[in-house]
């Protein structure tokens, strides 16, 4: 049996504060802040081995994710939200709707050897392309989560990456 992923959660999702932030995470300006945000919720994460992020207390079920350059070869980290199923983490490259993938995908594509920031813990990963039967199931888990994944993906033409990420 595989190990199973540690959780953390700083909040909950049912707040008011909540469900304004997810509902304004959905709209252009909100997507445009976050990103601006990124960098600076990068540090606040590293610091705190992803425990604690500078969106506050909202629910948000956040991971650091490592992958490697697959220009560069260096090591590269991305905050992403996560579906936690156990001993599977699924992360999605919505990349806020935007019409190019993140650049993180791409070197999981290349490299499936990474590594996840979760609950004070870095563990190694492995990553795999969900298959397109199962991607409708796991994306509505990504709309529980925050509805503001249903905007990103009607703002593209493009297939959305979703992948899962098993311990080594």
């Amino acid at each position: 049996m595989a190990q199973q992923f540690p959780t953390r959660q700083w909040g909950s999702r049912t707040t008011a504060v909540s469900r304004g932030a997810n509902k304004f995470a959905a709209t252009k300006p909100g997507s445009w802040l976050i990103r601006k945000l990124t960098p600076l919720d990068r540090a606040v994460l590293e610091r705190t081995d992803a425990k604690y992020t500078v969106l506050g207390p909202i629910g948000a079920p956040l991971i650091l994710l490592t992958t490697i350059g697959r220009k560069s070869g260096q090591p590269r980290t991305q905050p992403l939200l996560h579906v936690h199923d156990g001993d599977v983490l699924y992360v999605i490259g919505s990349n806020f709707g935007q019409e190019h993938h993140p650049a993180w995908t791409a070197n999981l594509l290349a490299n499936p050897a990474a590594t996840v920031t979760i609950a004070g813990q870095r563990l190694p990963v492995n990553a795999t392309l969900v298959d397109d039967a199962d991607k409708d199931a796991v994306f509505a888990r990504f709309v529980d989560i925050t509805g503001a994944y249903a905007a990103y993906r009607d703002r593209t033409t493009r297939n959305l990456r979703i992948f899962a990420l098993r311990r080594v």
